[in-house]
């Protein structure tokens, strides 16, 4: 009898609804891993881009050491984690110090601060209160902070806030970089994974599109994040030459607006007060020194901002800066990948064959 038959639309049906049960149980699976997995997404995400840009320097070690991967990673690890904690160490101090010397100047009244140079006042808009304010407290130190305690008061909590925030992102970037120093020390089976994933997003083109986007990681560290360190080295040196005060914090909030690529504001209070409490010649030097700290990432960028990337420089650039503004500072290296990655798929699709169309009748 045929009356026990399924029709073709109730097979068809039936096939619909489990297919939507399985998608369904996929991503309930898949939301559920990245749910026990969010906390650590970020501590991972820092480890593979810091394994990614170290990983040639890595494997000139491991030659070195003659092939022992264990041990490279290990001497590898150690060498980071002192890149990092040195300086830190260094701007603590420096910040200490000069918290303590101005606590101790505020509380016997033996800070003063010079009158502010007549130019200011021309300033357009803001010359005239800054000027006032200037002069303000280097007559009355004690009323210029009661007129200014509001807004002292608003950005003690703002700092407190930040700091909070970059203790947070240091330790994160310690964590950061023994998981890149396990991720280093299985290098081989990461490729082998990586080579795998990027084969079934993209078929034979896989290959090429998994070193796209190493090359693309290394060129954004070397690129945006290792002439931000170049520049912020340089300005460090000035700070210290001409004995700027906090000349580490200085310096790490210039590393901070380098990355942002406005560093060259923040150079302009320092060159203010230097113009302002030095002699005429140590200013102008400043001064000068100031302008080829803020002008070498023009010769910087170019050779080094895209390097080893098969794509244009102002397509890296323009990720970098787009997925920092998107996402935050991770968005630095993932915005150029995705936009690198589209650009390569952009221009696959622009050289496949079109067929021509047909003759009129």
């Amino acid at each position: 009898m045929t009356a026990d038959r399924p029709t073709p639309e109730k097979s068809h049906l039936s096939r619909a609804v489990e297919v939507f049960i399985h998608l369904g149980l996929i991503f309930l699976l898949a939301a559920a891993c990245l749910s026990i997995l969010k906390p650590f997404i970020g501590v991972v995400a820092w480890g593979l881009i810091i394994a990614i840009a170290g990983y040639p320097g890595y494997c000139r070690l491991q030659k070195l050491l003659g092939g022992r991967g264990g041990f490279a990673s290990i001497l590898f690890t150690i060498l980071l984690l002192g890149v990092l904690i040195v300086p830190i160490a260094l701007l603590a101090d420096t910040l200490v110090d000069g918290f303590q010397s101005l606590a101790v100047r505020l509380d016997k009244e033996t800070l003063t601060i010079p009158p502010p140079p007549p130019t200011i006042a021309t300033w357009p808009i803001v010359g005239k209160p800054l000027s006032d304010l200037w002069r303000l407290a280097s007559n009355n130190l004690p009323a210029a902070l009661r007129s200014l305690a509001p807004h002292l008061k608003e950005a003690a909590s703002g700092l407190l806030s930040a700091a909070a925030g970059v203790g947070l992102s240091v330790l994160q970037f310690l964590v950061s970089i023994l998981v890149a120093g396990f991720l280093l020390a299985n290098a081989g089976q990461g490729a082998q994974i990586s080579r795998k994933f990027a084969n079934h997003l993209f078929g034979n083109k896989g290959a090429e599109y998994e070193a796209l986007a190493g090359a693309t990681v290394r060129s954004v560290t070397t690129g945006i994040l290792g002439v931000a360190l170049i520049q912020s080295l340089l300005a460090a040196l000035g700070f210290l030459v001409v004995r700027l005060p906090a000349a580490g914090l200085w310096a790490f909030v210039f590393l901070i607006a380098a990355v942002l690529q406005v560093g060259s504001l923040t150079l302009i209070p320092a060159v203010v007060y230097v113009f302002a409490t030095k002699s005429t010649a140590t200013a102008v030097a400043f001064f000068i020194w100031c302008i080829v700290v803020a002008l070498i990432d023009n010769v910087l960028k170019p050779l080094l901002l895209g390097r080893g990337v098969p794509v244009p420089i102002v397509v890296v650039f323009l990720g970098a800066i787009g997925g920092f503004l998107a996402i935050g500072i991770i968005g630095l290296f993932v915005g150029p990948i995705v936009l690198s990655v589209g650009f390569k798929l952009f221009l696959a699709w622009l050289d496949e064959d079109i067929e021509p169309a047909p003759d009129a009748a």
